[in-house]
């Protein structure tokens, strides 16, 4: 097949970005021919302003990518981000030119003006099946009633373009199509596939072995690394947190943390492997409705235990095992949860559960075979 493959890229590179990647190089090695149309949002003032008034609908963004699709002779597209260079309306250029159209939804950005639904430090539905003008009210777009209007906008008025125009919606998780079709998505339209990791090789040693519980995320207050900090002040337990990550709560978190917390700042991709094979657990708390986490994720591959909040998609990983599930934001149920790591054998079994799961649905295989999958469905569609 030829894939056309479109993407925004973030400024501060993430998870979306290297699932691109991955998915491209999936694809080539199976012998798929993936051509790769890539922005990137502007950085100075003026021109993020411009480019932001336009993100409702850019039509001569639009015409630049239905005209690269055009040249690389594609026969389907797969759309990841268009906020905010490239906008939705890439979407009926792409069928103008012919071609099917597959959208990933990593985040919530169709139904909510942050895409996180997420808001004052909890999950939030109000724009879910209603309308996103409660994200201006609440400045939920970067604390601003200008920039959270024209995320707003753009989701008010794409409503028909989403719905009329792509061809078929990859959502990362069970729930997450669930809250875009409650979001107005039509269902035969959703299909659930998931992410992938690459597989990091076999553990040299079980967890039992190791003394270190691992955080590996951006600290953002959104991730609830501030609610592992006040429980493991509570703990009585001969191990220790090593937090990966940086971000703008990092003061914060410091000043929070008890004594014997380590802050290790960014590690490269390859340490953090390196460290998650070695590693005793991961725990992921985060406070919003994770897309699918690929952190948690490369924990399976590593044959790492997690204890999990027990919160949308996130916690139906676990269910097939794998680790733990507390409630998000709750101490005491932190406390409880993490007690589970004092026992060695029940460490290594879960973690060999959690390897387990990895093999059944998150290697670069059943990611393969998940978009060639999706590609023969919409070619079919038409």
């Amino acid at each position: 097949m030829k894939v056309f493959q479109v993407h925004t890229r973030y400024r501060q590179p993430g998870g979306e970005d290297s699932v691109v990647e991955a998915e491209a190089a999936v694809l080539r090695a199976a012998g798929h021919d993936v051509t790769q149309y890539q922005v990137a949002n502007p950085e100075s003032a003026g021109a993020t302003a411009a480019a932001l008034a336009a993100a409702p609908w850019n039509p001569a963004a639009a015409r630049r990518v239905a005209a690269a699709a055009t040249a690389a002779g594609a026969e389907i597209a797969h759309v990841h981000n268009t906020w905010f260079a490239l906008s939705p309306a890439i979407v009926p250029a792409l069928r103008r030119a012919g071609l099917p159209v597959v959208i990933t939804l990593h985040n919530y950005r169709l139904l909510c003006a942050n895409s996180m639904l997420f808001r004052d430090g909890r999950p939030c539905q109000d724009c879910v099946g209603s309308h996103p003008w409660h994200g201006v009210v609440h400045r939920c777009y970067r604390g601003s009633v200008s920039a959270s209007t024209v995320s707003a906008l753009t989701v008010a008025a794409n409503r028909r373009t989403w719905r009329d125009d792509a061809t078929l919606f990859l959502a990362l998780t069970e729930f997450g199509r669930q809250r875009f079709i409650e979001g107005g998505l039509p269902p035969a339209k959703v299909q659930v596939k998931s992410n992938f990791v690459p597989d990091v090789g076999p553990r040299l040693t079980p967890p039992s072995r190791s003394d270190r519980v691992l955080f590996v995320g951006r600290l953002s207050p959104e991730k609830g690394l501030h609610v592992v900090l006040d429980a493991w002040r509570q703990l009585d337990l001969p191990l220790r947190l090593q937090v990966i990550g940086d971000g703008p709560a990092r003061r914060d978190l410091l000043r929070r943390a008890p004594d014997g917390v380590e802050f290790l700042g960014r590690l490269s991709h390859d340490e953090v492997q390196q460290a998650m094979r070695e590693a005793r657990a991961l725990v992921f708390p985060s406070l919003w409705y994770e897309g699918q986490g690929m952190t948690l994720l490369e924990s399976f591959a590593a044959g790492l235990p997690a204890v999990v909040s027990k919160l949308g998609g996130s916690a139906d990983l676990l269910r097939g095992g794998g680790g733990w599930t507390a409630t998000p934001g709750d101490v005491s149920s932190w406390v409880r949860n993490l007690s589970a790591l004092a026992n060695d054998d029940t460490v290594d079994a879960t973690g060999a559960k959690a390897r387990r799961r990895y093999e059944a649905g998150f290697s670069p295989e059943q990611g393969l075979a998940g978009l060639e999958a999706a590609y023969r469905w919409a070619l079919a569609a038409g």
